[in-house]
């Protein structure tokens, strides 16, 4: 199953590129004035549901667009979907933005895949095929390293709020960072470069990258450090061990 996701997200990726090549974007707003989709994303994530359906018909999909957003992943095989991931950022910068591909047999997570697609680098693996990967590259888990001793990916309004005591957490770190796209701090998480990452995510945001992080045994939770609930917006907490411990001391 994985060559072919890989397959995917690679003519996804392709798909992308051409689009903008050709300035085609039609952009439309959701909730607020900075909450954008564009008909990219909604096409992209037609094409691997379609690419899902062929592949396996009994498979459900829960994905940012289209009205596919809550699916639950507790039966069957879910695929969880991000097409573009940083929309922002892939209007705005035209970079910065990930395709993201999560796989749940009976609420459990398998795979995970996180595409920057202008930079050609792929992260993948989690226990269905017992690895994690860059590219074709097996790598090891990242240095259990304490808050005092990296930098931590955040969501701005959450650490300016300081809610769930984001900016106490932050400021006891190196460095906090601002990112915009979530597959790239969890990149940024699985290559050593930061310790954790915290933000208000939706369960297509924070899918793919938690199954890696879990692999290598790096804990993810939501808020008052209570499992995800993989239903709407909600805060995330993903963190070294260590630094998990270090922020649990934290409470509200």
């Amino acid at each position: 199953m994985e060559k072919e996701i890989i397959q995917w997200i690679y003519e996804a990726g392709e798909k992308i590129k051409a689009a903008l090549k050709e300035d085609a974007l039609q952009v439309d707003h959701k909730s607020g004035r900075t909450d954008i989709v564009t008909n990219v994303d909604k096409e992209i994530q037609d094409f691997l549901v379609g690419k899902i359906e062929a592949f396996d018909p009994d498979a459900k999909i829960l994905g940012e667009e289209n009205g596919q957003d809550t699916t639950p992943i507790d039966k069957g095989r879910v695929f969880v979907i991000d097409p573009i991931d940083g929309t922002l950022n892939f209007v705005y910068q035209k970079e910065n933005f990930c395709i993201m591909i999560a796989v749940y047999e009976e609420g459990v997570g398998q795979l995970g895949f996180i595409y920057d697609v202008m930079r050609d680098d792929l992260f993948w693996g989690g226990p269905l095929v017992d690895a994690v990967y860059h590219n074709e590259e097996k790598i090891s888990a990242p240095a259990n390293k304490k808050l005092e001793e990296g930098l931590l990916g955040v969501g701005v309004s959450i650490y300016a709020n300081n809610f769930q005591h984001t900016k106490d957490i932050g400021v006891q770190t190196m460095g906090v960072r601002v990112l915009g796209c979530a597959g790239l701090d969890f990149i940024a998480i699985l290559k050593g470069t930061q310790i954790g990452y915290l933000s208000l995510l939706s369960p297509w945001d924070y899918a793919a990258g938690s199954i890696m992080m879990n692999y290598f045994g790096m804990p993810t939770c939501g808020a008052d450090n209570q499992p995800l609930s993989f239903s709407g917006r909600e805060y995330f907490r993903g963190l070294t061990p260590a630094a998990m411990e270090q922020a649990k001391e934290y409470k509200n």
